[in-house]
């Protein structure tokens, strides 16, 4: 398999070097094991000569690009924050960077992002009406910015027809070791088992979502409101009166920012809320059914399970 990695100016640098040591650690246990696997040709290329990483380290951009390659991927860069990202994305490099992206897909190259890189590759225009997912914190800026993708940021990897992403940080691991496996399920194994990487279906588990609510003052007020109340019904008129809002902007406004309803964030902030009480308080079950609005333990206990069950099926489906 031959792929070319992207380098941007500002790259991160934990991007960068965890593509490059998955090839080339796959690369060494072929030949270390005799593996009947055809080695993985990986070149770094860049828009601009001088490439430097965010910190500061000369990038190696030696390739040329080659629409022939299989796969072109793009690494973070690393601006993790809107107020700094915003302007980046402007770069002329960037521009550059989204019509090279253009010619390699008409070129018939498939197309990997991480993490930001998501950023640069949705700047491109390719990932509009695709399923994609990103850093798990920029998310209501990616759905700002680019409402004709269809963000599933809650999963770590998402393939939707020739382009892949992958979500926040080290998810340029589960990136690589999916492109390997794509040549070698059980070489892929034996990466991950050298370099000690668990498998990470799903960025959900490591979201704040106090994080995400805090970015947007209507959503933060809602979160205040809604976590006042977890034992009592849920009314969505009741809940714009509350936040001053009408319930169209105040659901238009949820699912912009964490990508729920109200109701469905509701119903999260009450398991939430349970599986503390479960793990730190004395309360019984029932006793604390009743704090998060719950008829009885069984109910809740029920509705656990069933969360549980969704995430080991969402997990199976993305293996």
């Amino acid at each position: 398999m031959k792929l070319q990695v992207l380098a941007l100016d500002g790259v991160f640098d934990t991007g960068l070097s965890s593509i490059l040591d998955v090839f080339t650690t796959a690369n060494e246990l072929v030949s270390m094991l005799s593996l009947t696997v055809p080695p993985f040709e990986v070149s770094v290329v860049g828009m601009r000569n001088g490439v430097r990483t965010a910190q500061g380290l000369c990038v190696p951009a030696s390739g040329a690009f080659d629409p022939r390659a299989g796969w072109l991927v793009i690494p973070a860069i690393a601006y993790k924050m809107p107020e700094m990202l915003v302007p980046a994305l402007d770069r002329p490099d960037i521009r550059d960077a989204g019509a090279l992206l253009r010619e390699a897909r008409g070129a018939g190259m498939n197309i990997a992002a991480a993490c930001i890189g998501t950023f640069v590759l949705a700047e491109s225009g390719l990932l509009d009406g695709e399923k994609a997912t990103t850093t798990w914190w920029l998310a209501p800026l990616f759905r700002q910015r680019y409402p004709a993708v269809r963000l599933e940021d809650g999963h770590m990897l998402v393939k939707s027809g020739a382009l892949v992403t992958a979500g926040a940080a080290l998810g340029h691991m589960d990136m690589a070791l999916w492109l390997v496996r794509q040549a070698s399920p059980e070489l892929a194994n034996l990466v991950a088992r050298y370099l000690i990487v668990d498998s990470r279906p799903a960025q959900s588990a490591y979201v704040v979502t106090d994080h995400l609510a805090h970015a947007d003052p209507l959503v933060e007020k809602f979160e205040r409101w809604a976590r006042g109340r977890l034992s009592e019904g849920f009314s969505l008129d009741v809940a714009a009166d509350a936040v001053g809002a009408s319930k169209r902007t105040l659901a238009r406004r949820l699912q912009q920012v964490l990508g729920k309803t109200p109701l469905s964030y509701f119903q999260d902030l009450r398991v939430e809320r349970a599986v503390h009480l479960l793990k730190t308080s004395d309360e019984s079950p029932d006793e604390i059914a009743a704090l998060v609005g719950y008829a009885d333990g069984v109910t809740l206990r029920a509705l656990l399970r069933q969360r549980l069950g969704r995430g080991v099926r969402e997990m199976r489906s993305r293996e």
